[in-house]
């Protein structure tokens, strides 16, 4: 089967990035579904001309469907893929309009899901409902430095986890990636609670969402696996560069995707042996692979709507932890943004962010 590929949100040239507002993810998803001999792009859509034009030029979208607007993208063609690399705050709208077009069969936008909770649930229960394969692009779970060692605790060589070291930036806009990474590790087990804290002095808007400046975060799986997360100027906690440290029974692993040596295990007693080096951190081809294969055989993809959700409940419930200055026990029942809400309270004032 042949699909029909349309894509929202195209940004300006990957040559000319705007780190913070666009990062050219539109051309990565693209480049993915142009290597496919079962994918045609045939459309796009952005509100700024000149950015849309280019990306048709780049990969080979005739004329007429080139759009400014989306929606009228949607009732021109018929596409049965979506892609979305739009700032954060419109990913909702966006979404839930694709869905409620019944046009496309799949929509795949990209990380994280929204700005708020609420919103983050209508898009996953919107699409359960029409039957549209929602996905949302944690793609480095198909990169070797984040899959070895998932590969390498299935086999036993730290005995049986229980306890995940999460180092990021963010836990929105990077955060989302490390979160993801640590349910798969935890063999996508649900989280029974989290309780965190949050700094946010400087104003740190990046993609058009608030992110706060140090976060410390602890959360549990429901088979007894432990989360705990850094964030910011706070993030060396868990190790100089070290991303995620998985503790198990018998031994760890450590993964420091940007380093020469990006993932290794030790065995209780033994020395540090190497898992992976010199692959690639990130794998949008592959997740775009996965997206397609998994409409075309009926499955449920890795990074469906579904366990986005669970990672967006996660960062959400830390934030609102903040605000209430105790434990969340999940499943979270407010429908806003804790962090955004705090601000517009005053409860938090960060200041001008730093220009130098």
């Amino acid at each position: 089967m042949a699909y029909d590929i349309a894509v929202i949100g195209t940004g300006p040239e990957p040559d000319n990035p705007v780190w913070g507002e666009s990062a050219a993810m539109a051309y990565r998803h693209a480049e993915g579904y142009r290597d496919r001999d079962d994918c045609d792009i045939v459309a796009a859509a952005d509100i700024v001309r000149e950015n849309v034009a280019a990306f048709a030029e780049e990969f080979a979208i005739p004329e007429d469907g080139i759009f400014e607007d989306y929606e009228r993208m949607l009732e021109v063609v018929d596409p049965d893929i979506v892609s979305i690399s739009t700032p954060v705050p419109t990913h909702a709208d966006i979404v839930l309009d694709c869905v409620h077009s019944g046009v496309p069969d799949a929509v795949h936008c990209e990380k994280p899901m929204a700005t708020t909770w609420g919103d983050a649930r209508l898009m996953a229960q919107e699409a359960s409902r029409r039957d549209v394969q929602l996905t949302f692009n944690h793609q480095r779970r198909f990169s070797p430095v984040w899959r070895e060692p998932k590969l390498a605790l299935e086999s036993g060589a730290i005995g049986d986890l229980h306890r995940v070291e999460v180092s990021t930036s963010t836990l929105l806009d990077n955060g989302t990636h490390h979160i993801d990474l640590a349910h798969m590790y935890a063999d996508e087990s649900a989280v029974e609670w989290v309780i965190g804290q949050i700094d946010y002095r400087e104003e740190y808007v990046k993609y058009g969402a608030h992110n706060e400046n140090q976060g410390l975060v602890q959360w549990a799986y429901d088979d007894g696996v432990q989360g705990i997360a850094t964030t910011g100027y706070g993030a060396d906690g868990v190790g100089e560069d070290v991303r995620h440290r998985l503790h198990g029974t018998d031994g760890v692993i450590e993964i420091t995707p940007w380093a020469d040596e990006q993932a290794r295990v030790r065995q209780d007693g033994g020395e540090w042996e190497t898992l992976v080096a010199d692959a690639p951190a990130a794998a949008v081809p592959p997740a775009i692979d996965h997206v397609v294969d998994c409409l075309r055989d009926g499955v449920e993809p890795e990074f469906s709507a579904r366990r986005a959700l669970s990672v967006t409940e996660v960062i959400f419930a830390a934030w609102e932890s903040s605000r209430r200055r105790g434990r969340v026990d999940l499943p979270l029942t407010v429908d806003d943004n804790p962090l955004e809400a705090m601000v517009e309270s005053g409860d938090l004032s960060p200041g001008p962010a730093d220009e130098e």
